[in-house]
């Protein structure tokens, strides 16, 4: 920690750790407001353009566990400086793509990207001084939040006013920036894990993770009773049955399903799947809401009582206070946890974003109601993103934390689609007479559940509490 002991000082660890994390954060939602212009400019279908997030989504939650147990085994630095590489070149690739196959391909690429978070998270756990581990995580927890926030800002900017490309472009430069910054100043981990990689659990994972969001990604468009759908389910059923026996019985599995399976890990996941769906149900929802033309719809005289008619830039912008409130909530987050335990912030972040997600169901005739709810979902992403990262680290050994938490980010991505495409099978649901725009009705139905679900997210929180003993342990490596 210090000039004697040869250890970077952990703020400037820090600030490259919060730079990095908001480099990721802001590529994971650029392309979100893109996917009409890449529809129409790389001449292919809807679905096709879709999985240019989706495919994202999917390397992440694969890649994320995979390179949280090699950076415990072969070092956490150097993990990081390869996944960052690997992103870069995604990016890259992305801003030179000549078709819709090869910019899906340097999607996936990117995806690699996801390990960024707990990386940092374990790199944090042991570097710093225990007093400083929870307002820490809870920074870089933050800028997730905070980053995708912007991310749809200045998505909305660059495509009203430059071509696509340049959301790669453009989001390459901090990528790049950091990679340096990171082999200097980040300090290689003195915590490692001597042991073999898991082959047979990490392809059971991929398999079962890979199957269960592509049938949830393309349930709308395939039909959530087809063969292709349910043979997918089936098919995530069993390989993650199977996954599940495989690290059981393996002497060194991926994931110590002995420490998977104590209630702090456990619910604090389960309340991960439950942030991650009820964030992007709302937060996926917003721009496209604040975007709809209110008044006569354009393929039938039929009345749209709702939307405001905003720009891309403009949609962006109605998201910018939930951002500014996201990145001072999470280390206050931290400071509450030391005092009261991580718990009761978690479960408050989780009804802050219940209450703001159930406004948007019951006010929205106006911008400001939906403004004047966007600091709420802000400050309750904030608290749960930094409470959840500081419980998982606290309860399982230093050797474990990048699995760990790695884990806990799959939970939220596989939240995060969920979330998504139900809230997109609701809208199909509900239509404004014979046209193809989502009714008022449609979107307050879908943001209600988000609110249910947070909701039930603040009362599971309530029971995650960590042993002493863990807790114990954790500030003692940590110091």
């Amino acid at each position: 920690m210090t000039a004697e002991d040869g250890r970077q000082h952990y703020n400037v660890t820090l600030a490259i750790l919060a730079t990095v994390g908001t480099a990721f954060a802001l590529q994971q939602t650029l392309v979100v407001p893109a996917l009409p212009a890449l529809q129409r400019e790389l001449h292919t279908t809807t679905a096709w353009a879709t999985w240019v997030l989706t495919v994202f989504l999917l390397v992440a939650s694969v890649a994320t566990p995979l390179l949280g147990k090699l950076g415990d085994e072969h070092g956490k630095e150097r993990m990081l400086l390869i996944s960052l590489v690997a992103f870069l070149m995604g990016c890259v690739g992305c801003a030179v793509a000549w078709s819709i196959a090869s910019l899906i391909a340097f999607r996936a690429l990117a995806g690699v990207g996801a390990a960024v978070f707990p990386l940092s998270f374990a790199i944090i756990r042991d570097e710093f001084p225990r007093e400083k581990v929870g307002v820490a995580i809870g920074l870089v927890s933050a800028v997730f939040g905070v980053g995708g926030g912007f991310g749809i800002v200045v998505s909305g900017l660059i495509i009203d006013n430059l071509s696509w490309r340049w959301l790669f472009i453009i989001g390459s430069i901090p990528i790049a920036a950091c990679i340096p910054l990171v082999h200097r100043f980040v300090p290689e981990s003195p915590i490692k894990t001597a042991s073999r990689l898991d082959w047979i659990g990490a392809i059971l994972l991929s398999v079962g993770l890979v199957c269960l969001l592509l049938a949830l990604t393309e349930g709308e468009i395939w039909g959530w009773t087809s063969s292709r759908v349910v043979g997918l389910f089936a098919a995530a059923a069993v390989a993650l049955v199977a996954w599940v026996i495989a690290e059981l019985l393996v002497p060194e599995p991926l994931v110590d399903m002995h420490v998977f399976a104590k209630r702090p890990v456990l619910l604090t996941n389960i309340t991960a799947l439950i942030t991650g769906f009820a964030m992007f149900g709302t937060f996926v929802l917003i721009p496209n809401f604040v975007e709809t033309p209110h008044g006569l719809s354009a393929s039938a005289a039929r009345l749209v009582d709702y939307g405001f008619d905003a720009s891309a830039t403009k949609a962006g912008l109605y998201l910018l206070p939930s951002s500014v409130a996201l990145l001072f909530a999470g280390p206050f987050a931290g400071l509450v946890g030391r005092r009261i335990g991580f718990k009761w912030p978690l479960s408050a972040g989780m009804l802050l974003a219940g209450v703001s997600a159930a406004s948007f169901a019951l006010w929205h005739d106006h911008p400001w109601q939906v403004l004047a709810a966007m600091p709420s979902l802000g400050i309750g992403v904030g608290f749960a993103f930094a409470a959840m990262a500081t419980l998982i680290t606290a309860s399982v050994r230093p050797t474990e934390t990048g699995v760990a938490t790695g884990m806990n980010t799959v939970m939220r991505t596989v939240g995060g689609v969920i979330g998504g495409q139900i809230g997109a099978a609701i809208l199909s649901a509900h239509w404004v007479g014979s046209t193809e725009v989502p009714s008022v009705r449609g979107y307050e139905i879908a943001f209600a559940i988000a609110a249910a679900a947070a909701l039930v997210g603040a009362v599971v929180a309530l029971f995650v509490t960590p042993s002493r003993a863990r807790l114990a342990l954790a500030a003692e490596t940590s110091a």
